[in-house]
Order: C-alpha cells, then structure tokens, then sequence
C-alpha cells in the first residue's frame, strides 16, 4: 500500500472536520470528529484506488509532502 499524505482540519465553512488526500484527485471526506473525518477518507481512498485499477491507470506515487517535513 502507498503511504499517503492525509490532511485533517476543522472547516469553520462545512462545520465539521475535513480529511483528504493531496495525491488522489478528489479524494477528500467530512466527520464531525477529526477521527470519523480520517475513517472515512480511508474508505475514500480505497474506492478511489480501486477505481483507478479499473480503468487501468497507474496508482499515483505518492508525492506531496508538507513544508514541515522538507527540507
């Protein structure tokens, strides 16, 4: 499985908590805890994954770092 980079945040806007994966096109989910907004980005991803096989493309690397961690 690819390691990839999961963002979670509070969205004032959506009043609730935002995960999403900067890799995966579209690949983004609510909760109203940060923990239900990351289990449900984690079934996100996986749908997105296997559509991706479907259609025969190549999984995206995963590549997107925060400033954070770079150097």
């Amino acid at each position: 499985m690819n390691d990839y980079h999961i963002n979670v945040f509070y969205s004032e806007e959506d009043a609730a908590y935002v995960a999403d994966i900067p890799d995966l096109k579209a690949c983004s989910a609510l909760g109203s805890t940060a923990e239900k907004a990351l289990a449900e980005v984690e079934r996100a991803r996986e749908a997105s994954l296997v559509a991706v096989r479907e259609a025969g493309r190549p999984i995206p690397e995963p590549r997107y770092r925060p400033a954070i961690y770079t150097r």
